[in-house]
């Protein structure tokens, strides 16, 4: 527990620095960045397996699924993020064709709708395949989790401007 634990924090830690570093005018996905977002997707992976006390069969089915539509929305993030440096740049530029940002933009949307719609195909996919039960851990787990990872880079980011910062409140369970 304790080694999860501290994989979270690093996982968080680098997710912070990934972020800081894509809010830069920074080319889209770099190798290492990349295979953060890979970590961090196996390890939400791997602890909601734990939360949601899935079963060997469950486990066996779940993982390759899920794992597979995590790396499609990760391929298509991808592609997003060079569309929105690309549209910043255009936005920026006073001789930008307002018909070159109309591109962008569509792209960017395209994409975002493509990323709902595959957490759309994964929320079914759960909720065809949870028991009642798995279904509301599975919502405690989504709640607990981002709220946990959130708290997190709080903190990274105040300690990378010097300040200290109160321990988060225990989530009640």
């Amino acid at each position: 527990m304790r080694i999860l634990k501290t994989a979270f924090v690093m996982t968080a830690f680098f997710l912070a620095a990934g972020i800081t570093a894509a809010q830069a005018d920074s080319p889209p996905l770099q190798p290492a960045r990349q295979n953060l977002r890979e970590n961090f997707i196996t390890l939400r992976l791997l602890r909601l397996t734990q939360a949601l006390d899935l079963t060997e069969d469950q486990t066996a089915k779940f993982f390759p699924v899920l794992t597979r539509m995590e790396k499609d929305k990760l391929r298509i993030q991808r592609d997003m993020s060079a569309d929105v440096q690309a549209l910043r740049r255009l936005v920026r530029d006073a001789a930008s064709k307002e018909t070159d940002i109309t591109v962008r933009v569509k792209a960017v949307q395209d994409a975002r709708l493509k990323v709902k719609t595959i957490d759309d195909e994964i929320e079914a996919f759960l909720e065809k395949n949870l028991t009642p039960i798995q279904k509301g851990k599975y919502i405690l787990f989504e709640i607990d989790f981002f709220r946990g990872l959130g708290d997190t880079l709080n903190q990274i980011r105040q300690q990378r401007r010097g300040m200290s910062v109160p321990p988060p409140e225990p989530i009640k369970k």
